[in-house]
Parts: C-alpha cells; sequence; structure tokens
C-alpha cells in the first residue's frame, strides 16, 4: 500500500511495515516464498515512472532502481532472497528489464536460466548479460563457475542461430542487440579490441584461431526479448 509519497511493504509472517523512499528500497530482504511481500514489492515498483528493472545476483552492488534478487542472505543489497537455480518467484512480463552481471556462469542450469529469465520479461524487454570470455583465467579461477562462454554461446537464442537456422532445443527468442568484448588493457591500447568489437568476420577469426593468445576478459551483452507477436 502507499502511505503519501511512501511505499510499505507488509511482510506476512511478521506483519512488518518496511517503508522505503521511491523506488522501492526496502529495509529488510524478502522472502522468495512469501508471496504477499512479493507482490506488494513488485506492484509498488509498477507504479513508479522508472523502468521495472531486476537485478539478478546482486549481492552488495545492486543496479539503483532495481528489485534485487540474491541468494545469498548475507548480500545486503537484495530485495529478495530467493535460489536462481529455482523459478523466478515473479510473474510473467513484470520486468522491462533484467541485469545479471557475472551470474550465469554460477546458474546449474544455463537453458532454464535463460527461460526464467525470458518469462519476467516482457516483450521487447531487455537483458542486460556480462560474463567472462572463457579464454579469461577468471572464468577457471573460481571453483563456483560452472560454464566458460564464447560470443557465439547465445546464438543458441537467435532466430538466425549457429547456422542461420533456429535451433532445436528450444524456442525461446532473443535478439542481440549489443555486444562489447574487453580484452587485455595491452590490446585495447594497440586497437586490437577496437577491431574485433567493430568488424564481426575479425571476431570470428579472433575467437577461431587467436583467442587463446590474445585472451578475452569479459563479455557484456545486450539482447531484446522476443516474444509471440502473432
Amino acid at each position: 500500500m502507499r502511505i503519501g509519497g511512501t511505499c510499505v511493504l507488509r511482510q506476512s509472517e511478521a506483519d512488518e511495515r518496511l517503508e522505503t523512499d521511491h523506488p522501492c528500497v526496502i529495509q529488510h530482504a524478502v522472502r522468495h516464498d512469501d508471496p504477499v511481500a512479493l507482490e506488494a514489492l513488485t506492484s509498488c515498483w509498477g507504479r513508479g515512472a522508472m523502468r521495472r528493472s531486476l537485478d539478478l545476483g546482486c549481492g552488495l552492488n545492486k543496479a539503483p532502481g532495481s528489485i534485487g534478487v540474491d541468494s545469498n542472505p548475507d548480500a545486503t543489497a537484495a530485495d529478495v532472497i530467493a535460489d536462481l537455480n529455482r523459478p523466478l518467484p515473479f510473474a510473467d512480463d513484470s520486468f522491462d528489464e533484467v541485469r545479471a552481471v557475472h551470474v550465469i556462469e554460477h546458474v546449474d542450469d544455463i537453458m532454464r536460466t535463460i527461460a526464467e529469465i525470458h518469462r519476467v520479461v516482457h516483450d521487447g524487454g531487455r537483458l542486460f548479460l556480462v560474463t567472462p570470455h572463457y579464454t579469461d583465467s577468471t572464468s577457471w579461477r573460481d571453483p563456483t563457475h560452472r560454464w566458460h562462454l564464447n560470443t557465439y554461446s547465445f546464438r543458441f537464442w537467435e532466430a538466425r542461430g549457429f547456422h542461420r537456422e533456429r535451433h532445436w532445443y528450444t524456442r525461446l527468442e532473443l535478439r542481440e542487440s549489443a555486444l562489447h568484448i574487453e580484452l587485455a588493457r595491452f590490446w585495447k591500447w594497440t586497437g586490437f579490441e577496437w577491431l574485433v568489437n567493430r568488424f564481426e568476420c575479425f571476431r570470428r577469426f579472433w575467437e577461431q584461431y587467436l583467442c587463446f593468445i590474445v585472451r578475452g576478459k569479459q563479455m557484456e551483452f545486450t539482447f531484446e526479448v522476443v516474444k509471440d507477436r502473432v
């Protein structure tokens, strides 16, 4: 409910009021299994003029104005404590955008996680995703990383697919609208990073033949979520 210009959320178990400033920045994270608090939280964000944004795996660095979700109860910036390997506790088409910064490499099942992100973002919404390039040492250094990805890994969800055909394992669609590849600083100074980002043919050549010499660091993707528009 709203009192004056303040959003107030009520947790069902503790019947505790969580007073916030707009956009909703709550004082205590709600649990994924508290539907009353979750509904109040998402509806509070929905009344604002800002984009409805979900920050998955936000940790202590939640994007301003977002609903932060994390599985770690010590991640105090999270608004919702939830296991990211389970269905997200939000209704279909709840968000304009989802941020997943250094998250996708940790999940148990990328297919399932992308499907959940696709479900909670409306048609035409945005997914901003950052993950290490598989040739970066940080991709392998962290024992919690389950996946090691390259710039073509997410073609799986594009209509053009790997070979200009839809993939038979999924009909969900993401349309890549932007990609930035970060290389080591030396290669940025030489202009090599600019070439990799400017020309896809050069990027393909780099990734097939040179990337274990000229190593990547991280990839920043922006996708448009595409749903049935019939």
